[in-house]
């Protein structure tokens, strides 16, 4: 189990260096501040520390720490993968079609009632706060153009 976390923490931090590597590639600052390699390199130079640390922590963790972990997860947390992958999917599968506003806001009602969450009226206020203020921040405030699907909202 020492071995899969020393893998992956070594693998964040080549990871992290390509990354930083790729950064350097575009402008860190423009006439009209932070420019597009900007947020790579700080990103990137963040996950490189964090990846060093957790290569250092865990080869110093003693092996008894590890021989009782399982590094598969649980069903009840494979589900949860599987809840929000599916919601994911079905957004990139019908936003085009549906519209932001309506993809997002059945996305941000279905998944966390599948997670567990148990009011439906907090979820449903949520939701609408959460799909049609976004889409009124991006789409007017910011101009972003955004889909607006077959019903026009």
């Amino acid at each position: 189990m020492k071995k899969a976390w020393l893998f992956s923490s070594i693998a964040f931090v080549v990871l992290a260096v390509f990354s930083l590597y790729m950064s350097f590639q575009y402008p860190y600052k423009d006439r009209l501040g932070p420019g597009p390699g900007f947020f790579p390199f700080w990103l990137s130079l963040i996950t490189g520390i964090l990846s060093v640390l957790l290569v250092i922590q865990t080869a110093r963790a003693k092996d008894e720490r590890f021989s009782s972990e399982s590094i598969r997860p649980k069903v009840e947390a494979l589900l949860r993968i599987v809840y929000i992958l599916a919601g994911l999917l079905a957004v990139l599968l019908f936003l085009n079609l549906l519209g932001f506003r309506i993809i997002l806001f059945l996305f941000l009602m279905v998944v966390p009632i599948a997670l567990g969450a148990r009011s439906w009226w907090i979820v449903t206020v949520l939701a609408a706060i959460g799909s049609f203020g976004v889409f009124h921040i991006f789409y007017y405030g910011l101009k972003l153009p955004l889909p607006m699907g077959i019903f026009g909202i």
